[in-house]
């Protein structure tokens, strides 16, 4: 069965390449826009630059959802949600006065993530991901758990000696981010003797938390290179099979 990524795939194959340029064009433009003292007709220029844009990007979504069996499947997918969001802020702007509401007009900076559609390498890593999903849900609740036992010990042992740095069990979950992600920024750092010797036990354990995703997207990235293999030798053999009966 087709699924509706595969679906869009084939029926828009033709319109990879400018509907990627368009998205180029769209990052471009909203940098641009961020310059100060842009003059009107730079101004005039971006908006149609968006007014196109958007247009475009309308009538991609509504074809996809038109397009998807069920129709439903596409509009709920992530990317579908990511290619609504993207045009969302233009629709919302002609009901509503938004030009001081910041966080809407980013939302447009989602039109990025409509590059993975067309990238088999990001395609290739979604695909991944599924494969490893249980293990990386697994491990990211063993890590979040992690997190708060060493942001609980370095709290017990560094309060009495920096009470302003580590004022509360909250307070210290930063320490224990940069400490388990092994950034180290250096802003805040245990003073106490009992504290270092905690934080190289934090260190050692930030070290699995860093290795152990990274196999496992490995292994399911192997995976999925194979699947596209089989994919690939399947879809000759139907077409093998197509040349050979067309010529019957």
């Amino acid at each position: 069965m087709i699924s509706h990524d595969e679906h869009g795939r084939a029926s828009f194959g033709r319109l990879e390449a400018p509907l990627q340029l368009l998205i180029l064009i769209n990052l471009v433009a909203f940098s641009v826009e961020t310059l100060p003292g842009l003059d009107a007709g730079t101004q005039q220029m971006l908006g149609l630059v968006e007014l196109v844009s958007v247009a475009v990007f309308t009538v991609e979504y509504l074809v996809r959802v038109a397009l998807s069996r069920p129709r439903s499947s596409y509009a709920w997918s992530f990317i579908g949600v990511i290619d609504l969001i993207s045009i969302l802020p233009f629709y919302l702007g002609l009901m509503f006065d938004l030009r001081s509401v910041r966080v809407i007009r980013l939302m447009r900076v989602f039109r990025l993530f409509k590059l993975a559609r067309y990238s088999a390498a990001v395609r290739r890593y979604h695909l991944a991901f599924q494969y490893a999903r249980e293990e990386l849900i697994l491990f990211g609740a063993a890590a979040v758990i992690v997190l708060y036992l060493a942001a609980v010990g370095i709290y017990y042992f560094e309060f009495e000696a920096q009470p302003k740095v580590y004022s509360s069990v909250f307070h210290s979950l930063w320490w224990a981010i940069v400490t388990l992600t092994t950034v180290g920024y250096g802003d805040v750092y245990p003073i106490t003797t009992g504290g270092r010797i905690f934080t190289g036990f934090v260190l050692v354990a930030g070290l699995g938390i860093v290795a152990v995703p990274t196999g496992l997207l490995a292994a399911a990235l192997s995976k999925a290179r194979e699947h596209e293999k089989e994919l690939e030798k399947e879809e000759a053999r139907q077409g093998a099979a197509a040349k050979h009966g067309e010529q019957q």
